[in-house]
């Protein structure tokens, strides 16, 4: 946590800024609603993305933010979490960052409906602000986190994914969103177009090495919050798995098809992937991926001049690669 927080330092003041109107962005005149977000907004996490759309705006605005960027940060930090309730309720998930979830707590129709709710709540602070330049961002990385979900469904049934479509998925699933802090928070102080899309490749960039990283969790041996070869139970194709599927033999191939689809729970049948994975050039093939994005994520900033915001960026692309959970 000690990253994070030499990360969050050039943007303190703004992000406590950002917690008070981020929590009375989500009132409502209904109690029960107000106790589950209550909830949530108590359980937040390290809260990564209003910390790009922060880090970003100062970047591009010499250290300046406006009324935008909070409202920018606080849609983003909405429907994100929005997101997240469904995803629960999609995955019939009890537990989130360690505490019960709000399908746990309050059943699923009821997680549905606070998910809607919070939705409505993102879309409405821009309307309602004619921020719809900033709504159209974040409209757009919904419809595409969505497609990428469906993507990954439709492909894990038959586990034909081949590394284009695994990274069109990841794209979608995880890198649109951090795509979309970044272009916000430059698009909130007013930044041309074209370098509004030029850190919008950059939050992409970092999002699908931030992903990579993930799939490398599934072959370590470190307590990093899921258990080894979590992904393989589930019949998720990462990236190690998908390039030693591209080079086994067609008798090993099918081995390993078969141990996905048929055995992904067998715990003996599923160690015996991961070592077949992790022998076959798997894990440094995906981490030498890894690497080149982040390095391409970082050439980006090289345009920038230096200042605490720019550094605190170029940690938190270190940080994606090197954090152990």
């Amino acid at each position: 946590m000690k990253i994070v927080s030499q990360i969050k330092e050039p943007i303190e003041i703004e992000m406590e800024h950002f917690e008070k109107k981020f929590s009375n962005s989500m009132s409502s005149q209904v109690s029960l609603l107000n106790r589950i977000t209550h909830y949530v907004v108590n359980r937040k996490g390290k809260q990564m993305r209003p910390m790009f759309v922060f880090l970003i705006a100062k970047m591009c605005n010499d250290g300046t933010i406006n009324e935008r960027t909070y409202r920018g940060a606080s849609v983003i930090e909405l429907i994100h979490t929005a997101t997240l309730v469904h995803d629960d309720v999609v995955d019939d998930s009890n537990r989130r960052r360690g505490f019960f979830s709000i399908n746990a707590l309050w059943k699923n129709k009821i997680a549905v409906l606070v998910g809607d709710y919070l939705l409505s709540k993102g879309l409405l602070l821009s309307i309602d602000n004619d921020d719809f330049d900033l709504l159209k961002i974040i409209s757009v990385a919904v419809r595409e986190m969505s497609e990428g979900e469906l993507l990954q469904i439709e492909k894990a049934r038959r586990l034909d994914i081949t590394e284009e479509v695994y990274f069109e998925i990841i794209r979608q699933k995880t890198a649109t969103l951090i795509a979309a802090c970044c272009a916000m928070g430059a698009k909130s102080v007013n930044a041309p177009d074209d370098e509004v899309e030029n850190l919008r490749r950059f939050g992409e960039l970092i999002g699908i090495a931030f992903q990579i990283k993930d799939d490398l969790f599934d072959y370590g041996e470190e307590k990093i919050g899921k258990p080894t070869g979590i992904d393989i139970k589930e019949k998720k194709m990462t990236l190690p798995l998908i390039y030693a599927l591209n080079h086994a033999s067609s008798k090993d191939r099918a081995w390993l098809i078969n141990s996905v689809k048929n055995h992904n729970k067998d715990k003996k049948r599923v160690k015996e992937v991961i070592a077949y994975v992790k022998s076959n050039g798997g894990l440094e093939y995906a981490i030498a991926q890894m690497k080149d994005y982040q390095q391409r994520a970082l050439e980006i900033l090289k345009a920038y001049p230096d200042s605490p915001y720019k550094a605190a960026l170029e940690l938190m692309v270190n940080y994606v690669i090197d954090r152990k959970k």
